[in-house]
C-alpha cells in the first residue's frame, strides 16, 4: 500500500504504518509518541495521521536524531506485529472453521478522529470490528464515509442548541484509498435515474480487520449526487434511500472489485438490507439460477441484527421511489419488481405497501437477532404478523445481547488493575477465568482505583468546563468558578445520552429542589455530570437541554452539577472512567439495549437503571439498583412514580451506602458492590462475550448452510425451491380430521387422520402445540406417521404417545413445512391447524 506521506527519516519509517492502522484508539500504547512528536495537535485532536500530515519537516528530523525516540518507535512497531502474528482465539475453535464475515453498517464510531457515526449504534459497530481483530475472527466491514457526519454541538447562552458541521477531509482522517488490481483507487459505478453515480472506495485498517468506506464526493459526480454521502440520516427520502443502494449494493461489489469472498453478511440494522439483493443478482449471475433459487442459496449466509424497538422508527420509502431508483437495476438483473417489494413489505400481497429494508432483510436473511432478551420480546411482537398465525413464541427472532470493547473504555488505573489480576491479554480469548482474581482483590485497591479515576475525571470536567465557556466569550465570575467546579471525594453521578422523549433525560429534573438538595448537602454531598445531543428537528428534546443548563446555573447547585456540549466518544469514554454511578431512565421497553452503562463496568463504576434492555438481564441488589415503578396510568403518573422512586434510592440506598467508610476510610459495601459489578458482569456484557455467541450460533453455522446450498450449483437451493412450489400450491388440500387424545397415567394417547392432497408426507411435519402457561412454557410434539387411511388418497393416521402435565385441551394439532436443510418457519411461513389458533 501507498500512502500520500512524504518520506520518513530514518528511524521513523513505521510511524505511517502506525498512525493508519486505527488500534490506537483502543491500545495507548502508543500515546506519548505521538503527545511527544506534537503535543499541541495531539491534544486537540488525537489524531496520528493528522499529526503526520502536518507537524514540520524539521521537528521529524529533530525526533529522528533522538535515539529514545527512536527506541519507541521501534518498540511500537514491534508490539503491532506482535499482535498481528499472535495465535487469535478464533484459531483455536476446532473444529469450526471460521468463514469471512462481511459486516454491513451505516455508521462506525472508533474515535472523535473519525467523526462516522451518530450515537450507539455506530460506537456498536466500531466495537464490533475492534473485538473481531482481537478475536482473530475473519471480517472485512463496509460503511460510508461522510464528508461532513454527524452534526456537533454547541450551546449558547440560554442553553439553545446549535448544531455545525465542520467537513471530515478523506485527507485529515486515518484512511487510504482502496486500490484496484491496476493499482489506482476503486471507483464503483452505480446506475441512477439518467445518470451514472461514482463512488469511491476507502480502506481503514481496523487491527486486523480491513474497513471499507464508500463516498459519493467525487468531481465527477454532480454538485447534488456528490452530497448523497455528506450527512448521516438526512431528512430527505430521496437521499436516504440512494444511501442505502451505495451502502448495500455499493459495499458488495467493492468487496467483490477487491477480491474479497464473504461467506457471511451481516447486516447491523436494516439500513443494509439491499446487499442481500445484489447478492442474489450476483449468484444468478455466478451459476445460471434464478431468482428464487438464488434467494433459498444465500439466505442462510446473511445475518440480520435489529435495533429497532418501536414500528415507527422504521425506514419506509414509496413504492414508487423505490422502483424509480432500482427499476433499471431489476429489469437488468431478470428480478421482477413484484418480487422485490413483497419481500419489503408488511404485508407482501398489498401493492400499496411501502418499502421497508428491516422487512427485506427479514426475508432475506437466514438468522434474525435482537440486541437483548426484552428487545427480543419486543421484535417478536413487532414481527408477528409477517409468520401467519404463528404462536409469538416461535416467530423466529432470538437474541444476542450487546457487549463492549473492554478496552476501548478502561482508565489507566482499571488497565493496570485488571492486568495485575488477569494478565495483558485478558481481552484477547476467553472470558471464563476472569472473575476469581477481581474477586480476590483488596478493598483498598479498589477504593483507590476509584479515587484516582473519580479525581482525573473532576479535572477533565473543569478543563472541558473552562474551554466551553470560553468558547461562548465568558470569563471572570464563572470562569474562575468552572476552574473549581465539582469535588474529587464526592459520589459523582453521570447521566449522558441523546436527549429524547422516551429516554426521559430529565426525570431526574422532576423535582428540581429536591435535586438541589441531594446535591448541596454538606454531610453527604453529590455531584451530577450532564452531557447529551438532541436531533436537530426534536424540538423537544431541546427544551430538555435548556431545563438542564437553567439549573445548572442556580445558585444552590451550580459548584455541584455540570452539563458538558457536544457529547461524542471523546467525552463519553472519560466520564465512563470516572463516575460512580451512571443513570439511565429509558420508558420501558422502548430501550433496545443500551451500552453507555456497560462502559462504567470495568472501570469499576455502577449502575441504576430503569429495569430494560442490558439491565433487565444484569441487575441483582448485589451489582447496583433498579427504577421498576408499580404505578401504571398515564404517562406523567408514571414518571412521577419513578422520579419518586429515584430520589429515595439516591436519598436510602445510594447516598448512605457511598458515605458508609470503616476506621481506614473505605466504604466497605460500596466496594463490594463494586467488585461483584467488575467480576461478574464486565466479561458477561464485555463484546467478548457478544463475539463468542456470534461466532458460534451465526456465522459458523451460516458460512456451513451458505456452502451446503450453493454446492454443485446450487442444487439443495433447487431443491428447496421446488419444494416450497409444490407445498404452496397444494397447501389448501390439507385437511385434519378424528383427532383424538386422552390421559394414559402421566402420559397423553393422541392421533389425527391427516389428508395431504398432492403434497409428498415427507415434506410436512404434524405436531400437537400448547400455549404457554402459568405452569410452564410452551410445548410442542411431533406426532408419528403410521397407517394410511383406507379409501382415501396421500391420507395418513398419526399418533404419538409423550407425557406431560399439561391437560389434553391445551393442545391443537397442526401441520407444518418440514425438510432437514430448511429454518421454519423463517423461510417458509405456512401452517394448518386444525381449529382456528
Amino acid at each position: 500500500m501507498q500512502y500520500p506521506m512524504r518520506p520518513m527519516p530514518a528511524g521513523l519509517e513505521a510511524l505511517p504504518d502506525l498512525a493508519l492502522n486505527v488500534r490506537w484508539t483502543w491500545s495507548h500504547a502508543s500515546d506519548k509518541l505521538w503527545q511527544e512528536l506534537a503535543p499541541d495537535v495531539w491534544a486537540a485532536t488525537r489524531n496520528p495521521w493528522l499529526i503526520l500530515q502536518i507537524v514540520p519537516q524539521s521537528r521529524l528530523d529533530e525526533c529522528a536524531r533522538s535515539e529514545a525516540f527512536r527506541a519507541n518507535v521501534a518498540r511500537m512497531a514491534a508490539l503491532r506485529a506482535e499482535y498481528l502474528s499472535h495465535p487469535t482465539w478464533s484459531s483455536q475453535c476446532e473444529p469450526l472453521r471460521p468463514p469471512l464475515v462481511a459486516y454491513f453498517c451505516l455508521e462506525f464510531g472508533f474515535a472523535e478522529a473519525m467523526p462516522l457515526y451518530a450515537g450507539g449504534l455506530g460506537v456498536l459497530a466500531g466495537d464490533h470490528l475492534k473485538t473481531a481483530s482481537d478475536l482473530g475472527i475473519p471480517m472485512v466491514g463496509v460503511g460510508l464515509l461522510y464528508s461532513e457526519g454527524y452534526f456537533r454541538q454547541v450551546l449558547d447562552a440560554e442553553g439553545n442548541q446549535q448544531e455545525l458541521f465542520p467537513p471530515n477531509a478523506p485527507s485529515t482522517l486515518p484512511i487510504t484509498p482502496a486500490l484496484d488490481a491496476s493499482g489506482a483507487q476503486l471507483f464503483i459505478p452505480l446506475a441512477l435515474p439518467g445518470r451514472s453515480l461514482t463512488v469511491r472506495v476507502w480502506q481503514v485498517q481496523v487491527g486486523r480487520v480491513p474497513l471499507l468506506l464508500l463516498d459519493c464526493n467525487d468531481p465527477r459526480n454532480s454538485p447534488a449526487d456528490r452530497g448523497i454521502a455528506a450527512t448521516l440520516y438526512p431528512a430527505g427520502l430521496e437521499t436516504r434511500f440512494v444511501q442505502q443502494m451505495v451502502l448495500g449494493i455499493g459495499g458488495w461489489r467493492a468487496l467483490q472489485a477487491l477480491g474479497y469472498a464473504p461467506e457471511v453478511c451481516h447486516i447491523n440494522e436494516g439500513h443494509a438490507a439491499l446487499v442481500t439483493i445484489e447478492r442474489i443478482r450476483w449468484l444468478m449471475r455466478e451459476k445460471s439460477l434464478g431468482f428464487e433459487q438464488a434467494l433459498w442459496a444465500t439466505r442462510p449466509g446473511n445475518a440480520f441484527t435489529t435495533h429497532t424497538p418501536v414500528a415507527a422508527a422504521f425506514d419506509t420509502f414509496p413504492a414508487e421511489l423505490v422502483l424509480k431508483y432500482l427499476r433499471g437495476y431489476l429489469a437488468e438483473s431478470a428480478i421482477g419488481e413484484r418480487d422485490l417489494l413483497a419481500l419489503a413489505s408488511r404485508d407482501p400481497h398489498d401493492p400499496r405497501e411501502h418499502f421497508n429494508p428491516s422487512y427485506l432483510a427479514l426475508r432475506t436473511c437466514g438468522r434474525i437477532n435482537a440486541v437483548s432478551q426484552v428487545h427480543a420480546d419486543v421484535s417478536r411482537q413487532l414481527f408477528l404478523h409477517v409468520f401467519a398465525r404463528r404462536p409469538v413464541s416461535e416467530v423466529p427472532i432470538g437474541h444476542i445481547t450487546n457487549g463492549v470493547h473492554v478496552p476501548s473504555w478502561d482508565s489507566a488505573w482499571a488497565d493496570e488493575v485488571w492486568t495485575q489480576a488477569c494478565g495483558k491479554h485478558r481481552w484477547h480469548g476467553g472470558i471464563e477465568e476472569l472473575a476469581p482474581p477481581i474477586d480476590a482483590l483488596d478493598d483498598r485497591v479498589l477504593w483507590d482505583l476509584k479515587s484516582r479515576e473519580r479525581s482525573d475525571l473532576v479535572r477533565y470536567v473543569r478543563q472541558r468546563l473552562g474551554q466551553q465557556l470560553r468558547q461562548r466569550g465568558i470569563d471572570g465570575q464563572w470562569l474562575d468558578e468552572a476552574a473549581h467546579v465539582l469535588d474529587p471525594n464526592a459520589l459523582t453521578i453521570g447521566f449522558a445520552r441523546r436527549f429524547t422523549a422516551y429516554k426521559r433525560p430529565n426525570l431526574l429534573l422532576h423535582d428540581p429542589d429536591r435535586l438541589a438538595r441531594l446535591l448541596g448537602s454538606s454531610q453527604r454531598p453529590m455531584q451530577l455530570i450532564v452531557a447529551g445531543k438532541a436531533h436537530p428537528q426534536d424540538e423537544a428534546g431541546k427544551a430538555m437541554i435548556r431545563q438542564w443548563v437553567q439549573f445548572c446555573r442556580r445558585p444552590d447547585a451550580r459548584a455541584r452539577v455540570v452539563f458538558l456540549e457536544d457529547y461524542d466518544i471523546d467525552l463519553a469514554r472519560e466520564l465512563v472512567k470516572g463516575i460512580d454511578v451512571w443513570i439511565n431512565t429509558p420508558r420501558r421497553p422502548w430501550e433496545a439495549c443500551g451500552t453507555s452503562g456497560m462502559k462504567v463496568l470495568v472501570n469499576g463504576g455502577l449502575n441504576l437503571s430503569e429495569l430494560d434492555g442490558w439491565w433487565a438481564e444484569a441487575y441483582s441488589d448485589k451489582v447496583g439498583w433498579k427504577l421498576e415503578s408499580s404505578i401504571t396510568g398515564d404517562e406523567s403518573s408514571v414518571n412521577a412514580g419513578e422520579a419518586e422512586m429515584l430520589y429515595r434510592l439516591l436519598e436510602e440506598k445510594i447516598l448512605p451506602l457511598f458515605y458508609q467508610r470503616n476506621a481506614e476510610g473505605i466504604a466497605q459495601g460500596w466496594v463490594a458492590m463494586m467488585r461483584a459489578s467488575m467480576s461478574t458482569l464486565a466479561p458477561r456484557f464485555s463484546s467478548n462475550r457478544m463475539l463468542h455467541e456470534y461466532f458460534q450460533s451465526v456465522y459458523c453455522p451460516a458460512g456451513a448452510a451458505f456452502a451446503r446450498r450453493c454446492a454443485d450449483n446450487a442444487r439443495l437451493a433447487g431443491e428447496l425451491r421446488a419444494w416450497e412450489t409444490s407445498l404452496r400450491a397444494g397447501w389448501h388440500e390439507i385437511r385434519l380430521s378424528n383427532y383424538e387424545c386422552r390421559r394414559s397415567g402421566d402420559r397423553l394417547v393422541c392421533s389425527a387422520h391427516v389428508y395431504l392432497g398432492e403434497i409428498a408426507p415427507e415434506g410436512v411435519a404434524v405436531e400437537l402445540y400448547a400455549d404457554p402457561s402459568n405452569s410452564g412454557p410452551p410445548e410442542t410434539h411431533v406426532l408419528e406417521r403410521r397407517a394410511a387411511i383406507s379409501g382415501a388418497m396421500n391420507a395418513f393416521v398419526y399418533g404419538a404417545e409423550f407425557g406431560t402435565a399439561r391437560p389434553a385441551g391445551d393442545f391443537t394439532p397442526r401441520v407444518v413445512p418440514h425438510h432437514p436443510d430448511a429454518m421454519v418457519p423463517l423461510e417458509i411461513d405456512l401452517i394448518h391447524w386444525d381449529s382456528p389458533a
